[in-house]
């Protein structure tokens, strides 16, 4: 999710979830068991839930750009929170995402269009899991464990980003160069999270076409263009320093949040999204090309979301479990004849890689969209 800094950006919450947007922009075929339906067509006018009231339990929407160029993402907000998402999706593609809805007030947002928020209403209460008792405590594991590690992978943010900054405060562009990468990945690792939180992703992540105003662009984008398009550190002190600020901001947020099982598979699939849409395009680090870094930290924190969900999904689904394990390992193998040195932060520059090796790598990303697509549905009791 990419957000412009604007007064429309979602306050702070928990995490943002989504479901595929990649190429073919298909996925959620499984809907959970008993889950209500509800389908929002995104229209320069809006996007309107049908239904617009359903019960508590879980719920799949799916979500459909029939013609709009204005419209391309759908939310569901709780209190000015996004619990769910769909983005990324231009005219005629379609996708869904699956959640455990409690009963409330919530909203249908979809930014852009002439009416953005639209009502939506959960009621009652859930009839109690069916679930497996083994299923439900594999999936309490993998939540706890999923807090566990986006707090570990901030941790491990902080101090690589305070090294960089460091460079940039001392106006060290060699240095800086050399710490940008390796501070980034651990912020890719747990993006989805990191872009629920409001306006916390735009300014520690933006890039230059997300910004209206050129004079507010903050966070390590903006400090890749002066290293390596400016030439110079002129000015940066004041973004370093903010940078380091937005993430310890992330750091206390993180350390609150709770998560359910179809949150996880959802963030998956939404890191694999951010492959597909930004990484394998050099969209993302266009001034720098280390977009390869990016990439692997993509797809092992959906790996590990995966991982943490698999010893349940092992028991309710073991041949999805299976192919979505299999294709992951498809996805770094195909990554690895890039690495420098393999380390997680090393990886040749991206203007080098040729058009049939960028296919190669695409392709490999779309084998692993299709089944990883499916895991929320199965997970979300």
């Amino acid at each position: 999710m990419r957000r412009t800094l604007t007064a429309a950006a979602v306050p702070a919450g928990l995490l943002a979830v989504g479901l595929l947007a990649t190429g073919c922009q298909q996925s959620g075929k499984a809907d959970p068991k008993g889950a209500n339906r509800v389908s929002v067509t995104l229209t320069d006018d809006g996007c309107r839930p049908s239904p617009a009231k359903v019960g508590a339990g879980p719920v799949t929407f799916t979500i459909t750009n029939k013609d709009s160029a204005k419209v391309r993402e759908a939310e569901l907000l709780r209190n000015g929170v996004i619990v769910g998402e769909k983005e990324n999706l231009t005219p005629g593609l379609s996708g869904t995402f699956s959640l455990n809805l409690k009963a409330g007030k919530y909203q249908m947002y979809c930014p852009n269009a002439k009416t953005e928020k639209t009502d939506f209403t959960v009621t009652g209460t859930a009839a109690d899991s069916t679930q497996d008792p083994a299923v439900r405590k594999a999936l309490s594991a993998a939540t706890t464990g999923y807090h566990d590690y986006v707090v570990s992978e901030v941790d491990l943010l902080l101090p690589a980003t305070k090294k960089f900054t460091d460079a940039v405060r001392a106006g060290d562009v060699a240095k800086a160069k050399t710490l940008y990468a390796a501070a980034r990945y651990h912020y890719e690792t747990i993006e989805p999270v990191a872009e629920s939180f409001g306006d916390l992703d735009p300014d520690v992540d933006a890039r230059a076409n997300d910004v209206t105003d050129p004079k507010s662009w903050t966070g390590f984008h903006r400090i890749e263009k002066a290293l390596w398009q400016d030439r110079s550190l002129a000015g940066m002190a004041t973004v370093a320093n903010k940078l380091d600020a937005d993430l310890l901001r992330l750091k206390a947020l993180v350390a609150k949040q709770k998560y359910q099982p179809a949150q996880l598979a959802n963030g998956a699939t939404e890191l694999l999204n951010e492959v597909a849409s930004s990484k394998i395009t050099g969209e993302e680090d266009r001034y720098s090309h280390t977009d390869l870094t990016d990439f692997e930290a993509n797809v092992t924190g959906g790996r590990k979301a995966f991982d943490l969900l698999k010893p349940a999904l092992d028991k309710t689904d073991p041949a999805l479990a299976s192919k979505v394990d299999e294709a992951y390992d498809g996805v770094f193998a195909a990554l690895k004849p890039h690495a420098g040195t393999y380390s997680g932060t090393t990886f040749v520059d991206y203007s080098t890689v040729g058009e049939a090796q960028r296919r190669t790598l695409t392709q490999k990303v779309d084998a692993l969209a299709e089944p990883l697509s499916q895991v929320a549905a199965k997970v979300t009791g």
